[in-house]
C-alpha cells in the first residue's frame, strides 16, 4: 500500500470535477480523475500535474466500474477519498436556453419517462454502483470517507418552503435525482458509521459550467466544500449535506 492518500473524483475531466482534482491534488492528494473518455482524462490530467491519474469510468456501465475498482486495488491497494461529482442535468445534447424551459419540460405531468430514466441512471443509480464497487477498498483504508455532489435544488425543505426562493423550481428529472441522491447519503452514512466511514452530501451551488451555462458561481467556488468535506479528520461530521458560504442545508 502506498503512503500517499489516494482519491477518486468521478465525471472530472471538465467543470467541478476537474477543479477538485486541482485542489486535492495541491494539497498532496494522489487523485484518480475518473473520465468517460480516457483520451479527454489523460488530458485533463496531465494538464494537472503528476500527481493526477486517468482512470477510465463510465458510472452507468457496470464492467467500467469494476475495471476501475480493479485497477485502483491493483496500482494503488487503497481509496481514502470518493467524490462521487458525475452528473447530468439532460440526458440529450439539447440543453433548453433557461431555467424556465428547463422546468418546463421537466414537470411530473409532461417530462419524458426515457430522459428521467437517463438522468437517473447517473446521478442516482451510478452513485450507487460506483459506491458498492469501490466499497471494500474504502473499508481496507484507514479513515476513508465520501462526498456525494448534491445540489440546493434537491432539498424538498427549501423547495417546499413558499417563502424559499427554491419554491416553486423543482423538477421531476435534476431536482429529484438529487433528492435521491441525498437519501442515498443517508442510507449510507447510517450504513458505515459504525465502520468509522464518513458520507456527507455538499452543494456546489449555482456554479457556471457546461450543465448549467448561466450560473453565477466559479468552479472554485462550486470546488470549495466538496474539498474541504473531502479533507475531514476521523473526528469531522458524518451524514451532513453542507454549502460553502451557507453552511447546513436542510434535507
Amino acid at each position: 500500500m502506498q503512503d500517499k492518500t489516494v482519491a477518486l473524483v468521478t465525471g472530472a475531466n471538465q467543470g467541478i470535477g476537474l477543479q477538485i482534482v486541482k485542489d486535492l491534488a495541491a494539497k498532496g492528494l494522489t487523485v484518480l480523475l475518473g473520465s468517460r473518455d480516457l483520451d479527454r482524462g489523460k488530458a485533463a490530467a496531465d494538464a494537472v500535474g503528476p500527481n493526477v491519474v486517468a482512470v477510465q469510468l463510465d458510472v452507468t456501465d457496470q464492467a467500467s466500474i469494476a475495471a476501475a475498482a480493479d485497477r485502483i486495488r491493483a496500482e494503488f491497494n487503497r481509496l481514502d477519498v470518493l467524490v462521487q461529482n458525475a452528473a447530468i442535468a439532460t440526458a440529450g445534447n439539447h440543453h433548453p436556453v433557461t431555467p424556465q424551459e428547463f422546468l418546463a419540460a421537466n414537470r411530473p405531468s409532461v417530462v419524458s419517462l426515457d430522459e428521467m430514466r437517463a438522468v437517473w441512471d447517473t446521478n442516482v443509480f451510478g452513485v450507487l454502483a460506483v459506491y458498492q464497487a469501490m466499497l471494500p477498498i474504502l473499508r481496507d483504508t484507514p479513515n476513508s470517507r465520501i462526498v456525494n455532489v448534491s445540489s440546493g435544488a434537491g432539498s424538498l425543505t427549501m423547495a417546499s418552503d413558499r417563502s424559499s426562493p427554491m419554491y416553486g423550481s423543482f423538477d421531476a428529472t435534476y431536482a429529484a435525482s438529487k433528492t435521491a441522491l441525498n437519501g442515498l447519503t443517508v442510507a449510507m452514512a447510517i450504513e458505515l458509521e459504525r465502520e468509522g466511514i464518513k458520507v456527507n452530501a455538499v452543494s456546489p451551488g449555482y456554479t457556471k459550467t457546461r450543465m448549467s451555462p448561466g450560473g453565477t458561481d466559479t468552479v472554485e467556488d462550486g470546488a470549495a466544500e466538496a474539498v474541504r468535506v473531502a479533507m475531514l479528520g476521523s473526528d469531522g461530521p458524518t451524514g451532513n449535506f453542507t454549502h460553502a458560504t451557507y453552511g447546513v442545508i436542510p434535507w
